[in-house]
């Protein structure tokens, strides 16, 4: 039998440690990007512009396609261009269906702002274009003329994301009232979501079209940043710091019901792995 083999289209952060888990399970695996030098060792590298349906000529036939691109440009153009025209030049190009299509998307998709739960049934209305035209990339992956799941995927953090760090580090935070409750999940929990949801489909088993992927433990913005503070031994100065994003608790269960078990389940666990590493390099 040939083997199982993935296209990871945008094969950054998440889908460059993606390929790795695939790699150590036997599957063949090929990373689509613009700049293909920096692919890990193993990843067959697709050197092709997701904008430009040219170069996407010639693709390999796959079991599984994985679309996890990050937009260059953070307007509505550059959304567009990333999401919903690359995934369309995309499906266009394969030379025939995979058995599976995962889409990376995001929790702007969810308006709620009153500290409440989510999950994958909760009403999506955003008003932001990110999230607008994240739903709009949604449907396009989710009407495809394949199997299809959405990973909704909160906020990313791990090496090489430090925002929050640095603002803890400048003594900055969050005000403590009203709370405001943000949803996290770790770059190596995001690979790892899409590796046992890919498994999943490897070996027959049925997938929900949408899954929310957050860790256990929602919390406000102020806690996280206390205990941040705390463990690098500084002191919190300074709490007008605001956020994008409004105060939602993202759900996990259906998520869990799969059997997936978190790396990192909370904050402190991802956090803490990464200050004992002295990265210094998380969001």
């Amino acid at each position: 039998m040939p083997k199982q083999s993935v296209l990871i289209a945008g094969c950054g952060d998440v889908g460059c440690q993606l390929g790795l888990n695939l790699l150590d399970q036997g599957l063949e695996v090929y990373g689509l990007r613009r700049n293909i030098n920096q692919l890990p060792d193993g990843i067959q590298g697709i050197q092709a512009d997701l904008g430009d349906p040219d170069s996407l000529k010639g693709l390999p036939a796959v079991t599984i396609v994985v679309y996890a691109v990050a937009a260059s440009r953070h307007d509505e153009s550059g959304y567009r261009a990333a999401y919903c025209d690359g995934l369309t030049h995309l499906l266009k190009a394969l030379p025939e269906p995979p058995k599976h299509l995962f889409f990376t998307s995001s929790t702007s998709v969810y308006h709620q702002n009153d500290s409440g739960w989510v999950d994958e049934t909760s009403p999506t209305e955003p008003t932001g274009f990110s999230g607008q035209v994240m739903l709009e990339a949604e449907h396009i992956a989710l009407h495809a003329r394949v199997p299809a799941t959405v990973v909704r995927f909160s906020g990313i953090y791990g090496p090489g994301r430090n925002h929050l760090l640095n603002q803890v580090r400048s003594g900055r935070s969050a005000p403590e009232q009203p709370p405001l409750f943000s949803n996290r999940i770790h770059r190596d929990d995001c690979a790892d979501v899409l590796t046992h949801l890919i498994n999943r489909s490897l070996t027959g088993h049925p997938l929900a079209r949408i899954y929310l992927a957050s860790d256990d433990e929602p919390a406000p913005m102020h806690e996280v940043s206390a205990w941040l503070a705390a463990q690098m031994g500084v002191e919190i100065t300074d709490r007008s710091a605001t956020r994008r994003a409004g105060s939602k608790r993202c759900s996990n269960r259906l998520l869990r019901a799969t059997g997936y078990n978190f790396r990192y389940p909370s904050y402190r666990d991802g956090y803490a792995a990464i200050l004992s590493n002295d990265k210094g390099t998380c969001e």
